[in-house]
């Protein structure tokens, strides 16, 4: 098998597809490796995809030159998992004149597309705790850039470093980025896996929300997953850092040197306590296209402690670890054993108590909310 980049590494960009002038690339989805096939019967050689490829070539990255924390105004605030800052930054770039590329939930994928209005904005808001698709993004950006269009570009690190790749520097100059502080991506399968296994059918949501501001809990238009005061399997897989693609694990974007113009988080820990519960949003700026950005949002911004944020904020330090439990998760999915059994046999005393609790609300012995959901730190040592 010929892959672009080393086997099993694939982080699932798709800047590949999108550059490849014959046809020949292929995403492969194990669910824990991906991976970038090339037909040999049909390349002819041009290494274009090699050339884009954020594996092979990671695009530069930059020290911050300013950080700050801060948040939107009430309503932006109210419908976006941390600040609301890359929420106001997207609307005030569109009343610009500007076109802004992100994802949304569109028949059961996380698909790229381009928004030219704030009513297309929709759906780009909230954290989104899985692999997104961005196949047709690079081509659809590159012929705005063309037009001399200015485009704003928000996503994963690894996918603004394959979007530089495909711009390259000649039609840069109008194209402004945005990366967002990543811990690692599960495969849109184990989603699809574990929504059906609660009962949910991926392809009937128009909406999934992985985070209501501080709280962590997995809900779906559809329906609500689990009562308030249980923990869901998925977020409790994904927050322990146990069902990501292999890629994650070794990340070159996982440090303090960032590949965008502006970086977007969460300010954990943040020292402004009463501003905690509605959600506080880290920002760090690598350039002036970065500090533009701020600056027509019209977000209030304050002063942060930058080491001290990277503290709860991993990803600013290194990827992701390699837990134990990772194997054990694989290793039972591999034999058929399902989403929810691969989890239980992760954490069968956390999962035992959640059942426990699901089975004494059917049987109205307890009532289905009060709880909190996840808080920041649960993750299991």
């Amino acid at each position: 098998m010929t892959t672009v980049c080393e086997l099993n590494k694939c982080a699932g960009c798709m800047a590949c597809i999108d550059i490849c002038p014959k046809d020949c690339i292929k995403i492969e989805d194990d669910i824990q490796y991906l991976n970038a096939k090339i037909d040999d019967n049909k390349c002819i050689n041009c290494g274009q995809c090699h050339r884009v490829c954020q594996r092979n070539n990671p695009a530069n990255v930059r020290e911050p030159i300013a950080w700050y924390q801060g948040w939107a105004d009430k309503i932006i605030r109210q419908n976006s998992s941390s600040g609301g800052i890359s929420s106001a930054i997207e609307k005030a770039f569109i009343c610009s004149g500007g076109v802004v590329a992100s994802c949304k939930l569109i028949d059961g994928d996380y698909k790229f597309v381009l928004a030219r209005s704030e009513n297309e904005l929709q759906g780009f808001a909230g954290s989104k705790y899985v692999k997104s698709n961005p196949l047709g993004i690079y081509k659809s950006v590159k012929k705005e850039l063309q037009k001399g269009q200015k485009v704003l570009f928000l996503g994963l690190p690894c996918q603004v470093s394959s979007m530089k790749n495909c711009i390259g520097e000649e039609l840069g100059e109008n194209l402004y980025t945005i990366d967002l502080i990543c811990h690692g991506t599960p495969s849109i399968k184990i989603l699809r896996m574990a929504l059906k296994e609660y009962g949910v059918n991926i392809d009937n949501c128009k909406e999934i929300l992985f985070r209501h501001n501080t709280r962590f809990e997995l809900d779906t238009d559809v329906k609500k997953v689990v009562p308030s005061r249980v923990g869901d399997f998925y977020t409790k897989a994904f927050l322990n850092g146990i069902d990501y693609t292999e890629n994650c694990y070794s990340c070159h974007y996982a440090q303090g040197e960032r590949v965008s113009d502006l970086t977007l988080g969460d300010s954990w820990g943040s020292d402004i306590h009463e501003e905690e519960k509605d959600g506080i949003s880290l920002a760090l700026v690598q350039s002036e296209k970065g500090k533009e950005l701020l600056d027509m949002s019209e977000v209030i911004l304050k002063n942060v402690d930058l080491e001290k944020a990277k503290i709860p904020n991993t990803q600013l330090r290194h990827p992701t670890t390699l837990r134990p439990e990772h194997d054990i998760f694989f290793n039972e999915l591999n034999k058929g054993r399902g989403f929810k059994r691969s989890v239980f046999k992760c954490y069968p005393k956390w999962c035992f108590k959640q059942e426990l609790k699901m089975k004494l609300i059917k049987m109205h012995l307890i009532s289905p909310g009060g709880g909190k959901g996840y808080e920041i730190g649960v993750i299991e040592k």
